[in-house]
């Protein structure tokens, strides 16, 4: 692991793969570490000719952090943006998506692939909108399009989502036990939940960096971010939307929309797979986004 220097941030990256190969950036979801891209998968990617570049999004992992924000109060957050009010929020999404940017700038890469998935499919459709001579190509994976007549993520995926998890390192057991309910709840149903590679990750994450509240913050940026179908629709790289039909945190109709607002987008719907990445899909994920890039 590296850690650089973007702007005001802090940025901890890895690389696979020959350093003059094209670039693709993994771009992790919400509140979770680079390593949910697994070593596995950037190996298969950076096996096909391609310079694998993962990093932590700021405010998780070893990345900079935003901890001395007050906690978020949902509340008050859905207050403001119901009242057309600007919410007091550290970062946006086009922050995060400007991180990526620049991550790429002190690497000295002029252009790459980007891949994100869910919460990282979002920054990776800003990138793609606002910086279109740097992204070669849009692989968005498990994410939506910001639409706000979509069908709603289920109260009680939602309330598992939100609902604070014990400390893990005064109540460990605790700690697995929400983790694990919540992960198999969104998990899909055509490949078994593999509990205990799970529970070694997320314990690898927390042994990384433990900050409760950076979720509630990535969930703020989120929110704020809006309808993004007008900036959708200003993309014209190869763009690939992948989804799980059995996800029950972004429904199918989010991944549709996102590929319908993006000009010659394909879309990708998996059987089977839910709001997660499991080992067996891989390759498939992984020809995807090979054949995507070969498209620019």
């Amino acid at each position: 692991m590296n850690i650089l220097k973007v702007k005001s941030v802090e940025l901890a990256y890895d690389s696979f793969g020959n350093e003059n190969d094209e670039a693709i950036i993994l771009i992790a979801g919400l509140g979770t570490q680079m390593i949910r891209w697994t070593d596995s998968f950037c190996r298969i990617l950076a096996a096909r000719g391609f310079r694998v570049i993962r990093f932590d999004n700021r405010d998780v992992g070893c990345s900079t952090h935003f901890s001395h924000y007050p906690t978020l109060d949902f509340d008050a957050l859905a207050t403001a943006l119901m009242s057309g009010k600007r919410p007091d929020i550290p970062y946006t999404l086009d922050d995060l998506s400007n991180d990526a940017i620049g991550l790429l700038d002190a690497l000295s890469i002029d252009q790459a692939h980007f891949v994100g998935r869910s919460m990282g499919g979002m920054i990776a459709q800003i990138a793609a909108s606002e910086y279109p001579e740097r992204v070669l190509s849009l692989t968005s994976i498990m994410s939506s399009s910001g639409n706000p007549t979509l069908p709603q993520t289920s109260p009680d995926v939602m309330a598992m989502m939100t609902k604070p998890a014990p400390n893990p390192f005064e109540d460990e057991a605790g700690f697995l036990a929400h983790s694990v309910s919540f992960a198999k709840r969104i998990a899909g149903t055509g490949y078994p939940f593999e509990e205990d590679a799970y529970r070694a990750l997320i314990l690898e994450e927390v042994q990384r960096a433990y900050d409760p509240g950076s979720v509630g913050r990535q969930i703020a940026a989120i929110a704020v971010s809006g309808d993004r179908r007008p900036r959708l629709a200003t993309i014209k790289v190869p763009t690939l939307v992948i989804h799980g039909v059995d996800d029950p945190l972004f429904v199918p109709a989010c991944g549709e929309d996102t590929a319908s607002a993006i000009p010659g987008a394909e879309l990708m719907l998996v059987k089977g797979m839910g709001h997660d990445l499991p080992h067996q899909l891989y390759k498939v994920i992984a020809d995807g986004i090979e054949r995507t890039a070969r498209r620019n």
